[in-house]
């Protein structure tokens, strides 16, 4: 055991945690200065419960790290059914909170189970593409069942009413089809099936500011004082940090409260307006540096559940990363999805690092075969 855990600590990738350490730092700069209009104090409330939560993340990063992954697969089944018990308690006692019913409440502490079903789905998923090899996936009816357990997550969010959190996990649940081997031909019975369910959805289930926000991507301008207003702020504040940005804590859009949710949906633009088109650069090299780490360590794994549960993490940051980027410069619609390890939340911070344990695990196992 002395011997496993000398090699584990020789091979530790210290550069991959000090990336993610650096990514944590600068978000908590960031978050500073967007709360800091809240309160005189230099850390507000708002961060220090980002930081109470950032203590539980680093629980949930440790204890995902030392358990070896490979036990993972026999207890895929019993994490993902925890997670959909947990989603569905939610549904059953959660309150209606902006109309949806995404969180639960104990007192002071609020949790969405969604961010963490997310993880369960990735583990299920990697489990089911180890046992039925992504090569050997030729025909649209052998994606029955990994279709069905992202379903069973993604299904139960849409029940909770929270659209953005559900087109995320669906996102997440889509990079596995990059390894399939399905002809064109089925894909495009697939767009056409997608088109009419997306009619549908338009019809009868988006509420109406659902699709105000999505016809303001098309024209920015139909209504700027209301539906369009967030996005045209966030547009202001990146646009005014110029190159270099105004400074720390000297953005006008940030510290006059004009950019609304400036600590969670468009923290970037915080980013952006403070430090210019250099430093928002800086920030998603990082991000890149970081993805790109993680498809290394998924190709040096040394068996495909390792691969493929490094795959579905890379997944995990890549999406909301650049959705919540695409939606604070106006060119996809506000959904309300978090900037991983920037934004603030609780729930998402503890899935990321979480995910970015099992990352490391993957890592430092692929020395001990």
């Amino acid at each position: 055991m002395a011997r496993i855990e000398r090699r584990l600590a020789q091979h530790y990738e210290w550069w991959l945690v000090g990336l993610i350490v650096l990514l944590i730092g600068l978000g908590l700069a960031n978050l500073m200065s967007a709360t800091h209009p809240e309160s005189e104090a230099l850390v507000s409330p708002t961060v220090r419960r980002q930081l109470a939560a950032l203590a539980l993340g680093a629980i949930g990063f440790t204890g995902a790290v030392a358990i070896d992954y490979r036990h993972l697969e026999r207890w895929a089944p019993f994490l993902y059914a925890a997670t959909l018990l947990l989603l569905g308690v939610t549904l059953a006692l959660a309150p209606v909170t902006r109309g949806n019913q995404s969180w639960l409440v104990f007192g002071p502490i609020r949790l969405q189970p969604s961010e963490l079903a997310r993880v369960g789905m990735v583990v299920m998923l990697a489990r089911w593409f180890h046992r039925n090899a992504p090569g050997e996936v030729r025909r649209l009816r052998d994606l029955l069942q990994p279709g069905l357990i992202a379903a069973g997550t993604v299904g139960l969010i849409i029940l909770q009413r929270d659209m953005g959190v559900a087109i995320l996990t669906l996102a997440v649940a889509c990079t596995y089809l990059l390894f399939v081997r399905i002809p064109l031909r089925s894909w495009a019975a697939v767009a056409g099936t997608a088109v009419a369910i997306l009619a549908v959805v338009w019809l009868f289930a988006l509420a109406p500011y659902q699709k105000s926000r999505i016809l303001d991507v098309v024209d920015p301008a139909r209504d700027p004082l209301a539906s369009g207003y967030q996005a045209n702020q966030s547009r202001i504040a990146i646009g005014s940090g110029g190159l270099f940005g105004k400074g720390y804590m000297e953005g006008t859009q940030t510290q006059l409260r004009f950019l609304p949710t400036q600590h969670t949906d468009f923290i970037f633009s915080v980013l952006a307006e403070e430090w210019g088109m250099v430093g928002a650069a800086t920030v998603l090299t990082l991000y890149l540096s970081l993805l790109i780490w993680g498809l290394f360590i998924a190709r040096g794994s040394k068996d495909l559940f390792g691969s493929l549960l490094a795959v579905g993490v890379v997944g995990m940051l890549f999406w909301p990363a650049v959705v919540n980027v695409l939606m604070v410069v106006g060119l996809a619609p506000v959904i309300g999805v978090p900037l991983p390890l920037f934004s603030y939340g609780g729930s998402s911070l503890l899935a990321t690092m979480t995910a970015l344990g099992l990352l490391l695990n993957v890592s430092l196992r692929r020395y001990m075969f």
